[in-house]
């Protein structure tokens, strides 16, 4: 028979040697030939001991290696760890207070610093801190949150001051503010406008609104938690004794909503030599706590309708700046309305922005500030000047 090259009878034992010889190699590749043990040629096995050690190492050299940066950037959870707002110091360590800058209108941090752990991180890398306030002046004790831009830490910034926007809650407010939860992207927003031009960089302060559950008009009512004075005097030492801040009211600025809305918006009216403007969402108009009771006189004095009519009929009063926001899905639209036709005049400026399919709520008025809120207020307040 012809046979071409390589063509060879079919021979079952030599396809059963073949195969055999097939998988011993393949055994021995890797390293689990009972051959391979039996002969002694262990090298596969240590081959891949060696290979297993070496891969360990590497990732543990790479995993030390990477360890700063990872902890920098909080990959690694660092809530409730002590921080501080100053990259020139180590986390949460107090350092002392620089002097002043050459600039009139900076306020260095006049101390004493406070202790802030981290309750969040945003993912460009800055962090909301937390603070316990003992007020000197009101005598309540509260917690405070703060956020600073990522251009306060900057070279660059290094001695300019900073506008603050103290940022309330609706509801209670207590024990705790949801401005700070990163959930509502109250940073982000304030991030994300100021690197378009729309907005300053704002520290943003969110201190509790009440002391417990009930309304308190944030107000000093008889007998109560004075927290009239702990937002407009208390909160605002907090932030001068930590921060670079304006020395004028031109870089200070409170935000709130509903409940929140009507503490921001009085603080504004009752201290226009201290703040400048005011985003006010959704908020009532008038005081109405029940805590009131038996306190007409004192009531009335805090009531902003009273306060705005007193501030347009001072001579040589400082100009405020109303921004009010409402959704077309809440009602209260002709309240603002009423309000601003009475006493926009002279000093008070206000506005109203309506917020398309807005709710009473903190994401509906978040959205509000990003289309036209925050830019507006932005426009009378200073920001930070770079060094030349």
């Amino acid at each position: 028979m012809h046979r071409t090259p390589g063509d060879h009878p079919h021979d079952p034992r030599q396809e059963h040697r073949s195969g055999r010889r097939g998988l011993l190699r393949h055994s021995r590749f890797l390293g689990r030939g009972r051959s391979a043990r039996r002969t002694g040629e262990g090298r596969p096995v240590a081959r891949l001991q060696w290979r297993a050690s070496f891969l360990t190492g590497l990732v543990a050299v790479v995993g030390l290696c990477a360890y700063p940066t990872v902890k920098y950037l909080d990959v690694l959870n660092d809530t409730g760890e002590p921080m501080s707002f100053s990259r020139a110091l180590p986390d949460g360590v107090p350092g002392p207070v620089r002097a002043s800058a050459a600039d009139p209108t900076v306020r260095m941090p006049t101390g004493p610093q406070a202790v802030f752990r981290t309750t969040a991180t945003l993912g460009d890398g800055t962090k909301i801190g937390v603070t316990t306030l003992h007020g000197k002046k009101s005598g309540f004790t509260g917690k405070v949150w703060v956020w600073a831009p990522k251009e306060y830490y900057e070279d660059r910034y290094r001695n300019s001051a900073f506008p603050v926007l103290i940022a309330l809650p609706g509801s209670y407010g207590h024990p705790a503010n949801y401005w700070a939860a990163t959930g509502h992207k109250l940073q982000q927003t304030v991030s994300d406008l100021a690197a378009l031009g729309r907005s300053r960089p704002f520290l943003v302060v969110m201190p509790v609104l009440n002391p417990d559950r009930h309304y308190y008009d944030g107000s000093d009512i008889p007998g109560q938690p004075k927290m009239g004075t702990w937002m407009s005097d208390d909160v605002p030492d907090l932030v001068k004794a930590n921060f670079r801040t304006f020395t004028s009211r031109d870089g200070w600025a409170f935000m709130g909503s509903s409940s929140g809305g009507f503490v921001a918006l009085k603080q504004v009216l009752q201290h226009p030599d201290r703040f400048k403007a005011v985003i006010a969402s959704g908020p009532d108009i008038r005081p109405d706590s029940p805590l009131w009771r038996g306190h007409r006189a004192e009531m009335r004095a805090n009531d902003p309708e009273r306060l705005a009519r007193r501030l347009a009929a001072r001579p040589g009063a400082p100009d405020v700046y109303v921004q009010f926001q409402i959704g077309t899905k809440e009602g209260g639209r002709a309240n603002l309305e009423r309000f601003m036709e009475r006493y926009a005049k002279g000093p008070v400026h206000a506005r109203l922005h309506v917020i398309e399919d807005g709710g009473h709520n903190a994401r509906s008025y978040l959205r509000g500030m990003r289309d036209a809120s925050l830019e507006a207020v932005s426009r009378v307040l200073l920001g930070p000047t770079p060094a030349p």
